[in-house]
């Protein structure tokens, strides 16, 4: 099938990772209800997609503090004074609208790609960095792999992704592939980037001409906005936390679901938050503090351990007794394979395919830590099926105790066919497939896109709603 033309080329997989996705999307159950063309399309459309970012950009507005019209307002303000700051960077209005629908929402539609002319002075930056340059972020120093020999502070230059993971730190003249990412202007000297005894922090280049131009949220109201990809906000929402309950998120890093269900519950109530890795509890600590959130208790602590025997057990800290939690959001750690923009994915199928069991071994504790009545929402940011629909069958399977149930607000598409699942079940499910809603001619700015003319709240959130990361969610109700 020829390459459908389009600003990056398509994600880079390993053979036996792209085989392994393809069988995903032209399974047995899939070719019984669409053509094998059809199937073949919608596959190659999602490597397209993930190395190009969304079209719009989501933030998540703290409404238990301000109301979403002044935050809509002092955000406008904020980002306005930050174009004046930036006396290089071209002077383009930034348009900004509440979601219809979700109502701690505000969107801001991504400006590109743009017609910005390449320079002959080349960085190269590392996959993570370039992915973050194109959603909005300057180039901090560390993702700084490669830079002309003499560069200044000052000085023009095109910043570039490597694609491949070949460039090594300190290159002087990279001839690998890269993809260009925008116009930005030297902060540092290369001297102060590669030479430096101590780890160098801090902005490295300050982007001006960016392929896409999205606003740089670094410092941007803090406790107001926080940048948060939609379908992750809608969890917080499919939870449905009241006031006075006690919820449990299993892998709460690094804490933006976590605070957004506090924020839900008006404070009222408690917020267990559990992760593995000390410094990540610190900063949802930290987090919670910013955001005036009291009633968020976070600890390090292995969530699958996070179930003791002992009934009378101090309930204060984990491990926590059978049926101590109202709700439970278990956001498994995954293979990510939803991420946007990512344009090369370095794992194997077997780093791939490792995520499964430990996503039932979290699954078997947050069953037990339930209260009958109680609700677990299960959630990934990847794109497969054994980490999804599967997980749903089996969990089915496995606890009888559990029933699927609707979800509000229900913007994603229907599971994917290929785990068994009836349509009854695969309708209840949310389904984020950037793929269905997405075009190369999109991606080229060739069609009436946001990003001239400020559109209505409801082509907008439409848009919002399909051009989003790849994501899942299943809301289980326990009996």
């Amino acid at each position: 099938m020829p390459e459908e033309m389009s600003i990056f080329p398509r994600i880079a997989l390993k053979p036996e990772v792209h085989d392994y996705l393809r069988n995903v999307f032209i399974n047995k159950e899939v070719l019984a209800a669409v053509s094998q063309g059809e199937a073949e399309q919608r596959f190659q459309r999602l490597l397209s997609c993930l190395s190009h970012p969304p079209a719009l950009t989501c933030v998540r507005a703290s409404t238990h503090l301000a109301s979403l019209e002044e935050i809509q307002h002092r955000l406008g303000e904020e980002l306005k004074q930050q174009q004046k700051c930036d006396s290089q960077s071209e002077d383009i209005s930034v348009t900004i609208l509440p979601h219809p629908h979700i109502p701690d929402v505000l969107l801001l539609p991504v400006i590109g790609p743009r017609p910005v002319v390449q320079l002959t002075s080349e960085v190269i930056v590392g996959a993570q960095c370039g992915s973050a340059v194109l959603r909005g972020a300057h180039v901090f120093a560390p993702g700084i792999l490669a830079t002309p020999k003499f560069m200044k502070t000052g000085d023009a230059v095109s910043v570039f992704s490597d694609l491949e993971g070949k460039c090594t730190r300190g290159n002087k003249d990279f001839k690998g592939k890269k993809v260009f990412v925008g116009n930005g202007v030297a902060e540092m000297d290369r001297s102060n980037i590669f030479c430096s005894d101590e780890p160098v922090k801090g902005v490295g280049i300050r982007m001006v001409e960016p392929l896409y131009q999205s606003p740089s949220f670094d410092g941007v109201l803090p406790s107001l906005a926080f940048l948060q990809n939609l379908p992750s906000v809608v969890v917080g929402h499919v939870l449905g936390p009241r006031p006075g309950e006690r919820i449990l998120d299993m892998c709460a890093a690094p804490g933006g679901k976590t605070c957004h269900i506090a924020a839900l519950m008006g404070g009222q109530g408690e917020v267990v938050a559990l992760d593995k890795i000390r410094g990540k509890v610190e900063r949802i600590r930290q987090n919670a503090k910013a955001l005036h959130l009291d009633c968020i208790k976070a600890h390090c602590f292995n969530s699958i351990k996070a179930v003791c025997t002992d009934q009378a057990q101090d309930t204060e800290g984990p491990p926590f007794p059978p049926q101590s939690f109202d709700r439970v959001l278990l956001d498994a750690p995954c293979s990510g394979l939803g991420q946007r923009p990512s344009m090369v994915c370095t794992w194997n199928l077997k780093e791939i395919c490792s995520y499964q069991p430990l996503q039932r071994k979290l699954f078997h504790t947050a069953v037990r830590l339930l209260k009958r009545g109680g609700v677990l929402v299960y959630s990934t940011c990847t794109v497969t099926l054994s980490e999804n629909e599967e997980q749903v069958a089996w969990a089915l399977n496995t606890f009888p105790c559990l029933t699927l149930q609707p979800q509000e607000p229900h913007i994603g598409a229907e599971g994917m066919l290929g785990a068994g699942l009836s349509p009854e079940q695969l309708r209840l499910l949310q389904r984020f497939s950037p793929e269905l809603g997405w075009s190369a001619a999109e991606a080229r700015g060739e069609d009436d896109s946001p990003t001239e003319q400020p559109e209505s709240p409801t082509p907008l959130a439409h848009r919002a709603n399909k051009d989003t990361i790849g994501f899942f969610i299943a809301k289980f109700l326990k009996s």
